[in-house]
């Protein structure tokens, strides 16, 4: 196929299979938010509703009406979640519950910040798609809340005894690289540059590791390797989503130098984490090939297969590196092969190593609408970009 007919393929499995797969099962009419425990065609198996995938399918839903034009099923359906999200999702300190029952009574605490993180794209989201001042605020409070407790994600929630072996994640500048972009018409701009550059500063100085070329899951507070279970941890999703993520931030910022950082890395991450036997890029990896502590580490999850083909995507239309359209194509070929539910719509989420479905569910506890949505609409577009600059590139 050429790149059009690539961009044909992801823009009609966006809009007529994945987008009305969840307008026709998510939605609870009765209780308000959403569904997010689907079978293989679309049937409820569980009713609890969990925070940061009923703030993403809201994201997902307005940022539609954002970059295609408003769309009134699309815009109800973002403001429908909204509402129970406003009226059940945050404790008394207004920090955002990890998870609710069906009515919205909470169930888990407001442990975990990524709760936050996508209350606030998605409130942000709904704020641009309707002028909102309520909408923007929230995602304002929410986002100023979150650098509050940047050095601190799970606040009183930690299992960790403290002093022993402190050890900081990838994933909370990982998601800020993104979320501060997604949030920056309700920012002060000196927000927004100074968490640009501590996000950039923290992922490429602290997480990466020029000795291996890999991004590490965990270091200690100053940046050094940690040689333990947590400290050799790479997550070669994680790795190339915030490389994508920092390519946006890298053509905000005409950093080529940056720019040509992340696509190395993201093309050494491929390297690293691909099954050489079986096809597909393995979960959890331990960088020093030692067994990973993480007994789900060899499966196939369809998250970080998508991001891995927005990587490639950003990372030939930014430099033109030939490697990421082989990869790319690669990626295409394997993850529509084995992910793709051609019968009963929608994508697989977690196959084991050989690349056979291992649970048949199209939703759960951490899938939802959000992923395989997102990286479809970027995928088209950026598919169509690279066509058009390369019509452009040729004319005489």
């Amino acid at each position: 196929m050429n790149l059009i007919q690539y961009a044909g393929q992801y823009r009609n499995n966006l809009l007529n299979d994945v987008i009305p797969f969840w307008l026709k099962h998510s939605i609870d009419e009765e209780s308000g938010g959403f569904y997010t425990c689907l079978d293989r065609d679309g049937k409820v198996f569980d009713t609890d509703k969990f925070i940061w995938l009923q703030g993403r399918q809201v994201w997902t839903f307005s940022m539609l009406c954002n970059r295609l034009g408003m769309r009134e099923e699309w815009l109800r359906t973002a403001e429908h979640g909204a509402d129970f999200l406003l009226r059940h999702g945050r404790d008394a300190n207004k920090q955002w519950y990890f998870s609710l029952t069906r009515e919205g009574r909470p169930l888990i605490q407001a442990y975990n910040i990524f709760s936050d993180c996508f209350a606030a794209m998605a409130f942000a989201q709904l704020g641009k798609a309707t002028g909102s001042a309520e909408y923007n605020q929230l995602a304002l409070d929410t986002f100023q809340n979150i650098l509050t407790r940047f050095n601190k994600p799970k606040g009183n929630y930690s299992k960790a005894v403290p002093g022993t072996r402190p050890l900081k994640g990838l994933s909370l500048p990982m998601i800020l690289s993104n979320l501060v972009l997604e949030v920056e018409h309700v920012l002060p701009a000196e927000t927004v540059d100074s968490t640009i550059r501590e996000c950039v500063r923290s992922v490429m100085e602290d997480f990466y590791d020029p000795a291996t070329g890999l991004i590490m899951e965990n270091v200690t507070p100053d940046g050094r390797l940690s040689d333990s279970f947590d400290g050799r941890l790479v997550s070669p999703g994680h790795s190339l989503e915030s490389m994508w993520f920092l390519m946006d931030i890298a053509d905000r910022l005409k950093d080529e130098a940056l720019m040509r950082r992340c696509t190395d890395i993201a093309l050494n991450m491929l390297d690293f984490g691909w099954d050489k036997e079986f096809g597909g890029i393995f979960y959890f990896m331990d960088a020093k090939g030692r067994p990973p502590q993480q007994l789900e580490w060899d499966q196939k999850l369809w998250w970080v297969h998508l991001e891995a083909i927005v990587a490639m995507l950003k990372g030939y239309h930014y430099t033109g590196d030939a490697r990421c359209l082989t990869w790319f194509k690669r990626l295409h070929e394997y993850t529509w092969k084995h992910f793709h539910d051609p019968e009963f719509g929608e994508w697989f989420g977690y196959l084991n190593r050989r690349g056979e479905v291992l649970l048949p569910l199209k939703g759960g506890k951490w899938k939802g609408c959000f992923h395989v949505p997102r990286s479809l609409f970027l995928s088209w577009k950026t598919l169509e970009e690279i066509a058009v600059s390369q019509t452009v590139t040729v004319q005489p």
